[in-house]
């Protein structure tokens, strides 16, 4: 039997529609999400064995933003702004690497302790005297749970600390020993041509998984379930189908995973997705962790991001069965892509009149329930004049 950590009781005459299609094609509205959706709530960065020395950093470039994120002498892992105090370069170029004992801007040399503070501006007599914290680089809001690293844009947003926002998962998820885990093959980008939102909304519900998924449907079939967002997270589950086979990955994949001793027997031949509003999925399998998620680089097109860790000992079973998930998986992302297109485009179409949610999508319901309360200019089914989107919001804000 398949576990439910919450209720996921669907209520009586909920509203099936979704979010209005003028939403997926407004910029005023995607200049609000960067603000209060993206910039103020956590966002996955990495894993803390990403940068495991001194010196190691992770940059991540997203909604206008630049965060570098650096482990420091004293094992410490901090997040900045990866910008100079001088004039605003990048203080790092790359999106990872080693800096060994400082970060050196490439623009005119100021340089900077592993802790952020300022250790001096190329030709110091040129300026007054600098105070080494004052003119340091700007600190991000940074927690790391179980081995994954967090960061916030804005500090002190709406959300509470990550701990806090993922107590409901944690004793499940603590089985995993994810903090251990290393890298498999590196944090990966890919773009696509659609809006973030419809991204999500393909992800957030497992109605579509028999349809369009063959290689999911033959590994887990009916046994998969959608748990709603609750506070910001979200739970899917499924064990392996008893008939699974029928692809050479999932026959393969069945065939070779081992059974980890230090799962218990619910989560030895399961695949859990825990949704993390508003972009980020954590999943997990009896081998392996990853995370990934997706950025708005305009309206009509998203960068997705992740990365895969795995256990440092692993076996050359449970390698071959990280593999075959990650064939699976692979898969599975490139339908997901194909029908988030075709949702996409349809909203341009003056024939399209909106959502109409299954119960099995009410994942979707519940993640746009999320959305409009930070936005409740969502609420319109009209589009508001662009010009107008920001004050209207505010005034609809100020109201709730």
């Amino acid at each position: 039997m398949n576990p439910h950590l919450r209720d996921v009781a669907i209520p009586n005459d909920w509203d099936r529609r979704g979010l209005p299609g003028w939403s997926y094609h407004s910029d005023a509205l995607l200049e609000l999400e960067k603000e209060h959706v993206f910039r103020n709530h956590w966002q996955i960065v990495g894993h803390v064995s990403d940068i495991p020395n001194a010196g190691d950093y992770l940059t991540m470039d997203v909604v206008g933003e630049r965060a570098l994120i650096v482990r420091g002498k004293d094992g410490v892992v901090r997040g900045f702004n990866n910008m100079c105090r001088h004039r605003g370069s990048r203080v790092v170029a790359d999106s990872q690497g080693n800096c060994k004992n400082a970060l050196v801007c490439p623009f005119h040399g100021w340089v900077y302790n592993l802790d952020g503070t300022l250790r001096g501006a190329a030709r110091p007599r040129s300026f007054p005297d600098l105070d080494k914290t004052e003119f340091g680089l700007m600190q991000l809001d940074l927690e790391v749970w179980m081995g994954f690293i967090f960061i916030r844009f804005r500090n002190g947003g709406p959300q509470p600390s990550v701990a806090e926002l993922m107590k409901p998962i944690e004793p499940e998820f603590a089985h995993y020993k994810a903090a251990d885990m290393v890298p498999s093959w590196g944090i990966w980008t890919q773009k696509t041509p659609v809006n973030w939102k419809s991204v999500r909304d393909v992800d957030n519900e497992g109605y579509h998984v028999a349809m369009a998924h063959p290689a999911l449907q033959d590994l887990y079939g009916a046994t998969y379930f959608d748990e709603p967002f609750i506070n910001g997270v979200s739970r899917s589950f499924a064990t392996y189908n008893p008939h699974a086979g029928r692809r050479w990955s999932v026959k393969n994949y069945v065939k070779i995973a081992p059974e980890p001793t230090h799962l218990p027997d619910h989560l030895k031949k399961a695949w859990v997705y825990y949704g993390i509003f508003p972009n980020a999925v954590i999943s997990v399998m009896p081998e392996s962790v990853q995370f990934y998620q997706e950025f708005p680089l305009s309206t009509g097109e998203t960068l997705l991001r992740g990365a895969i860790y795995r256990y440092r000992d692993e076996s050359r079973e449970q390698a071959a069965a990280r593999y075959l998930s990650f064939r699976i998986d692979r898969d599975t992302m490139s339908e997901d892509v194909q029908l988030s297109v075709w949702s996409n485009e349809s909203m341009l179409s003056e024939a399209f009149e909106g959502f109409y949610l299954s119960d099995l999508e009410y994942g979707v319901r519940t993640h746009h329930d999320h959305l409009r309360k930070m936005l409740p200019v969502l609420g319109l089914e009209t589009a508001p004049e662009e010009k107008d989107m920001w004050n209207l919001n505010d005034a609809l804000r100020s109201r709730s």
